[in-house]
């Protein structure tokens, strides 16, 4: 389980981000920090019994603030990430455990040029199965909607009145999910959190079977 003490820290850390504040407070820090680890790393090993997963990434506390105009030097959140098992599966998971803005999240953060055509291109062809994917009720139920950065325009050589050309326009495709510091601190967080991952896997292996084929339906891999 997430600890009181982990918001406690990252309450004050957000209150007092600088190098020598983080010094003086770092055993603390490590202690939080591994129990986080040691979550993360159990729903890794529960969520194998229902996805494959490729790995588990946990995220510095250290910010690159090389190219950023905010200068603070930490996070304020502790996370993860979990890859699926390439190339047949797709898509990933994401938790964030933050002071009040706390989430589970999911899809395709950043797809590269060719698979954001191939879908763009799935989409123009054919929208319902994705339709019916993100309109059902479960869906709905824990994500609301589809999420991500879009164009405000079509994309080049994309019909601009296309009726699915809100889903074309995207160049992201996520959910998430928001959970109180309560809901994290209660005893059921990981099991909420692995049903949230189970309510992706429709939208994730729509995604893995346009990935992994042609326009035709045959098999690219």
């Amino acid at each position: 389980m997430i600890s009181k003490n982990t918001f406690d820290f990252l309450n004050q850390l957000n209150e007092n981000n600088n190098r020598d504040w983080f010094a003086d407070h770092k055993s603390e820090f490590q202690k939080i920090d591994k129990e986080a680890k040691s979550f993360f790393n159990e729903i890794y090993t529960d969520f194998q019994k229902d996805d494959s997963l490729e790995k588990i990434q946990f995220y510095r506390i250290y910010r690159d603030v090389r190219f950023s105009k905010d200068k603070t030097p930490y996070n304020k959140h502790l996370s993860a990430s979990y890859a699926r098992t390439k190339p047949m599966l797709r898509g990933g998971y994401y938790i964030r455990i933050e002071n009040n803005a706390s989430f589970v999240g999911g899809g395709f953060w950043e797809p590269n040029t060719e698979d954001l055509l191939r879908i763009r291109k799935e989409i123009e062809l054919d929208a319902s199965e994705l339709r019916e994917i993100i309109n059902e009720s479960t869906f709905k139920h824990f994500f609301g909607k589809l999420e991500g950065e879009e164009l405000k325009s079509a994309p080049r050589n994309f019909d601009k009145n296309h009726p699915d050309i809100d889903l074309i326009r995207k160049k992201q495709f996520l959910v998430s999910r928001s959970f109180t510091n309560e809901e994290v601190l209660a005893s059921n967080f990981k099991e909420e959190i692995i049903a949230t991952f189970k309510a992706m896997r429709p939208f994730f292996n729509y995604m893995s079977d346009v990935l992994t084929t042609n326009l035709n339906g045959e098999s690219i891999i």
